[in-house]
């Protein structure tokens, strides 16, 4: 097959990625915490498909990243709703092991933990944090401290890493910190009766929709002229001959 038709067909893939991703990130635009990924192209040469694909494609994705710009904070007035307004990411243990958030929308289980929507238990600074199942106001306060009446029951973990771009989604708003170390964050800011929302917006997403999908459009076409027009008028031509 001419180097051309790989060309358009390199095209074409990275351009399915980009309606996957960008479907994901519409479909999350209601989602407390929910952060949109970029993604990256990269080129790869012929002499390193064996290596790099394993197929005849030009280009391949360079890697997503996380977008980790701050969504709004709206207020909620649920004493158990928290957002962070700056740097960092709540921690949270589950059976897969320790996972990072931006979602603050917690709620008590049975035993008195404070726990994420999917039953996650929400990290302190001293391990989990436990609310009790004792009548009594809950308050955070702006350094993460949760009271529970006049007894405080722990201090949110608010954690950082080097390069947050690279955290990777697990779900909607769970990311894994591959072969990155949590690191505290000193000072930070958490505002109670409120959750941040996801900084995907509309507009953006949609244009970045409508250019994608013309873009996917136009070259099945190039595809569908060089296997249709191109190919068939020379095999017509040299059948002939």
């Amino acid at each position: 097959m001419p180097g051309g038709h790989y060309i358009a067909l390199s095209g074409l893939r990275s351009r399915a990625d980009d309606l996957e991703r960008i479907a994901t990130d519409i479909a999350n635009i209601g989602t407390p915490g929910y952060k949109g990924e970029r993604e990256r192209r990269t080129a790869v040469e012929r002499d390193a498909f064996d290596a790099a694909l394993r197929t005849a494609i030009d280009t391949t994705s360079g890697g997503r990243r996380l977008d980790t710009t701050g969504g709004a904070i709206a207020s909620t007035g649920r004493p158990l709703d928290v957002a962070i307004d700056g740097d960092g990411f709540f921690a949270i243990q589950t059976p897969n092991g320790p996972r990072y958030t931006r979602n603050g929308q917690f709620t008590r289980d049975a035993a008195g933990q404070l726990i994420t929507a999917e039953g996650g238990v929400v990290m302190g600074a001293e391990g989990p944090i436990v609310l009790g199942n004792e009548p009594g106001a809950i308050n955070v306060d702006a350094d993460g401290a949760i009271w529970v009446g006049a007894t405080q029951a722990g201090r949110l973990a608010v954690v950082t890493f080097d390069d947050p771009g690279l955290l990777q989604r697990e779900g909607a708003t769970l990311l894994r910190a591959d072969g990155q170390t949590a690191q505290p964050v000193a000072v930070p800011i958490i505002r109670a009766g409120a959750l941040e929302q996801s900084n995907v917006t509309v507009a953006e997403r949609i244009a970045e929709l409508t250019s994608a999908s013309r873009s996917f459009e136009a070259l099945q076409k190039s595809i569908s002229v060089m296997l249709n027009d191109v190919d068939g008028r020379a095999i017509d031509h040299f059948g002939r001959r």
